[in-house]
């Protein structure tokens, strides 16, 4: 069997193009492979069926704690 170069994880970290709110839930999706939209759904119903405040709390959490992806940033001039 030949030797094949295993791909490297993706970090995680918040989307800049993929964001409804902080980029998040894209990041997470991103890092896990699925659509951003069926997490999104996931996450609020659980936040729901949780009375919402813990789902809310963590978010804003892993908004504080995730670093955004790099990309470009507009030069000043």
């Amino acid at each position: 069997m030949p030797d094949e170069p295993e791909a490297s994880p993706v970090p995680l970290r918040r989307t800049r193009d993929d964001r409804m709110l902080a980029g998040v839930l894209g990041g997470m999706a991103r890092k896990w492979e699925v659509p951003a939209n069926r997490l999104r759904i996931a996450y609020v119903i659980l936040s729901v069926l949780s009375a919402g405040f813990p789902g809310f709390l963590l978010y804003l959490l892993l908004w504080y704690v995730l670093p955004e992806e790099p990309g470009d940033t507009p030069s000043g001039g």
